[in-house]
């Protein structure tokens, strides 16, 4: 986590983040709630993970890091938790295989939720002992982290529920307004020498920073997302069968992993339908398109004679628009479509995350922090690349114009789909 200078009074910033713990680990709990203990055990892919996992290893990050150094004769609720729901921090010690989450009978869900009160309880007596400002930023990325791993949970559980032959819904789907998607405008921008990067006193990742200047060339940005009937449009002209929109190796992938629609999409004899967590439903045409790889971003944007945006180029269009729109407090966990709104951006924040053309590398002068913690982001800058602005599984205080999230250019099980831009 980043820097901050601290403005706001220390027991006022106590209290706050007192309250927002107790916020965020409900939140977590009510998304899980109507799940039975078989739901919470299973692991459909490698790259998922069971949603017990989940609620335990969140629970790990703040005794691992919190409470162990922290709270004075803090026991340990066992052992074997600490290789067990230990995810990537190589410092702290063994880890159990990820692939093979699925495997873990035991500990039961009841025991894990034991875990989370042990937790619970301890932090509230952590918090009683007034820790310093550092230990609270270390506290509030747990926060943060909690919050990652909500959406995890959806994305997981729409993974593992989609390989059941009932597709089984989630939750029933509530009521959602239809309708027809805004022409889609360009808007021209005239690039110059801008600054991106967080700066100030507000929570970030360490990625996020250094704040830094980066030339950018004039350039055009799409005033909304590709939708669902734009993306079909791109499948009806053969865009799966036509090597030379293609990356190499978005192409291999595509043939080896028998791509023809995006993830979650079936053909039947009524068209194209799609999975989601309230079950089966038709495809929207006017909705953005989702669960779709870097790869597939990459072959449609240059079919439409155009690019991605670099991760610069979203910025610096989002950083004016307010972080709202159909975000985790909706509810809904599907995209919408855009409603009109002359001369802003539409759909910056919520929805999808946006691929865009920038790898997740290091900005200019970042150096991790010292310790464990320090390979929460900065280890997997290779190999991946950057999507911007938030899903519909996202909480709405996670998330700001310089939050960088990054993925690997095959995986689609994420919210992932893509807003066009073409230089000027």
């Amino acid at each position: 986590m980043g820097a901050r200078e601290e403005r706001i009074h220390p027991h006022n910033r106590h209290g706050q983040l007192r309250r927002r713990y107790q916020v965020i680990r409900s939140a977590t709990v009510e998304l899980v709630q109507d799940l039975s203990a078989e739901d919470c055990a299973l692991q459909s892919m490698p790259d998922a993970s069971p949603v017990k996992w989940h609620l335990a290893h969140t629970s790990w990050f703040f005794e691992t890091f919190v409470l162990e150094g922290g709270l004075r004769g803090y026991r340990c609720f066992d052992p074997h938790y600490r290789t067990l729901f230990n995810s990537y921090y190589v410092q702290v010690g063994p880890r159990h295989t990820r692939a093979e989450r699925g495997l873990l009978s035991r500990p039961g869900l009841r025991e894990v939720l034991a875990y989370r009160a042990h937790v619970d309880e301890a932090i509230a007596r952590w918090m009683d002992g007034q820790p310093s400002a550092q230990a609270l930023d270390l506290f509030e990325l747990g926060l943060h982290h909690e919050q990652q791993h909500q959406e995890l949970i959806l994305t997981d559980l729409k993974h593992l529920f989609s390989r059941n032959p009932l597709r089984p819904a989630y939750r029933a789907a509530p009521a959602r307004m239809k309708r027809d998607a805004p022409a889609l405008e360009w808007s021209r921008h005239a690039g110059g020498l801008c600054e991106i990067g967080h700066a100030g006193e507000d929570v970030c990742f360490d990625n996020e920073q250094p704040r830094h200047a980066v030339f950018i060339a004039p350039f055009r940005c799409a005033s909304r997302p590709v939708t669902n009937g734009e993306y079909l449009a791109f499948m009806r002209d053969g865009g799966y069968q036509r090597p030379e929109l293609w990356l190499s190796d978005g192409w291999d992938a595509r043939c080896h992993n028998a791509w023809e629609a995006p993830l979650y999409w079936e053909h039947g004899e009524d068209g194209w339908r799609r999975f989601t967590l309230h079950g089966m439903d038709e495809v929207d045409p006017s909705a953005p398109v989702c669960h779709i790889s870097y790869y597939e971003a990459d072959a449609f944007a240059r079919w439409a004679d155009a690019r991605l945006p670099t991760e610069a180029e979203w910025e610096i269009i989002a950083r004016a628009v307010p972080v709202a729109g159909n975000l985790a407090e909706s509810r809904l966990f599907d995209p919408i479509a855009a409603a009109s709104s002359a001369g802003v951006p539409l759909q910056c924040f919520g929805d999808i995350w946006e691929w865009t053309a920038s790898a997740y590398l290091p900005y200019p002068g970042y150096r991790p922090a010292a310790g464990a913690v320090g390979e929460y982001n900065g280890k997997f800058m290779v190999n991946q690349f950057v999507l911007r602005g938030g899903s519909c599984a996202t909480p709405a205080s996670h998330l700001r114009a310089t939050y960088r999230n990054f993925f690997p250019p095959q995986a689609r099980w994420q919210f992932s789909g893509m807003r066009l831009a073409r230089d000027d």
